[in-house]
């Protein structure tokens, strides 16, 4: 039986692997960690398709370890300790642990990652985890930190043309045709990054030529694909088209749209918290200060999914998708600390100003601390006019309004405060 495409080419070392030079380039930290010959344990954080499962195999090659791995998604508490057990008989003196690889970590429960913990701690096993999901939110924070943490990008323009060539010349199937790579632009914007994907798409279109030479263009690739949906993907790569495309259409005000992407996500077995967690980061992200009840309402539907589950978890997931996508729509919450993050790291950490410190001790207060504060409430209409920024930046503005119904209120209350500050220019 031949391997599939993207099997047949996975990298078996770091000097054949494409991408992420940040972490396997010259001289960067993971490349070291490996080369020195001592690994620690690590979560490789990314999305499908960037090497995740192939660092962790050539970690273990390179290494020279015996090499455990479990998925999160069959594996429970009884699998776990039988690895764990067997990573401890299998260990010799002075020499690594074993390499034990948990994909999909962020599905593992509280209690599986418990079970990970004193192996982990006592150097019984080096744990490698690989997630398609934010770490802070899904690995508790205990086994968190006692792991590295490395984020793995999508592949460059440059990484999958690589990656391209490298097939066509390389593999031992395709190099027995003649392939012609003409146009690129379609089956690099359809993978997305993805270099399994990009693999996939490839093999889809040799395997579909009639004869040679295979002539890989723009037109071809669209219609193999029309022609063959799900083709490329066989293990869930739609995952980050779909619910970018769900997000899109909340933002678009479509709720049509909205629910066919939810209901597509809800047939093909999406965790259901992941849905409610993309629903509140829209809330805050997209809808804003255009309605604040956005926020609370899919910070509801989260905490009713969770105690909830499937199937009637899809209703209050609905009726916050269609609520976010007919509210009126606000990123000045979104730009604003986005502004103030690039002033922060354009003018450094400047001091705060002596009358807006605490003086919680008498030296303090004799520095000058907290003294000509004006506390507001003291002043009609609860203001007074003071400085709040450090020196030096007193007129910049972060916050711009966008004027929507609910936010106008608000600027029109800065402008009665402030003034000519808060006038749009």
């Amino acid at each position: 039986m031949v391997k599939p495409l993207a099997e047949r080419l996975r990298p078996k070392t770091l000097d054949e692997y494409i991408g992420q030079k940040h972490l396997v380039g010259k001289n960067a930290v993971l490349r070291n960690m490996i080369e020195s010959g001592r690994a620690v344990s690590f979560i490789l954080w990314g999305p499908p398709g960037v090497g995740k499962t192939t660092l962790a195999l050539i970690a273990a090659n390179q290494l020279k370890v015996p090499f455990y791995t479990l998925s999160a998604v069959s594996s429970g508490v009884k699998e776990v300790r039988e690895v764990i057990d067997k990573a401890r008989h299998s260990g010799f003196f002075n020499s690594n642990a074993p390499i034990l690889f948990i994909d999909e970590i962020h599905r593992f429960s509280k209690s599986q990652q418990d079970s990970l913990l004193a192996a982990v701690e006592q150097g019984v096993v080096t744990l490698i985890g690989a997630t398609t999901e934010n770490p802070s939110f899904e690995v508790i924070r205990p086994l968190l930190s006692r792991c590295q943490l490395y984020v793995l990008k999508p592949l460059e323009k440059d990484d999958l043309l690589e990656l391209l060539h490298r097939a066509v010349t390389e593999d031992v199937e395709l190099k027995k045709r003649d392939i012609r790579l003409k146009e690129t632009g379609a089956i690099l914007r359809y993978s997305g990054g993805d270099a399994r994907k990009l693999l996939n798409i490839l093999e889809l279109v040799v395997n579909a030529a009639k004869g040679d030479p295979v002539a890989v263009t723009d037109e071809g690739v669209e219609n193999c694909l029309q022609q063959n949906p799900l083709a490329y993907d066989k293990d869930g790569e739609m995952h980050y088209d779909i619910i970018s495309a769900f997000i899109k259409s909340i933002r678009g005000s479509d709720p049509d749209a909205a629910l066919y992407w939810l209901a597509r996500m809800i047939e093909g077995g999406e965790d259901p918290k992941f849905i409610a967690r993309r629903l509140v980061i829209s809330a805050a992200e997209d809808i804003g200060l255009a309605n604040p009840n956005a926020l609370l309402l899919a910070n509801a539907a989260f905490d009713a999914v969770s105690k909830i589950g499937w199937p009637e978890g899809r209703i209050p997931l609905a009726e916050a998708t269609v609520y976010l996508a007919t509210s009126a729509k606000s990123n000045s919450a979104y730009n604003g600390i986005a502004e103030a993050l690039a002033l922060v790291k354009r003018t450094g950490n400047r001091p705060v100003p002596l009358h807006l410190r605490n003086a919680p001790t008498k030296l303090m207060a004799d520095l000058g601390y907290h003294d000509g504060y004006k506390y507001a409430h003291d002043y009609p209409g609860n203001f007074v006019a003071q400085q709040y920024m450090p020196d030096g930046l007193e007129g910049e503005r972060l916050w711009h309004a966008q004027h929507s119904p609910g936010e106008e209120k608000m600027y029109q209350r800065m402008l009665q405060c402030w003034g000519g500050r808060y006038k749009e220019r």
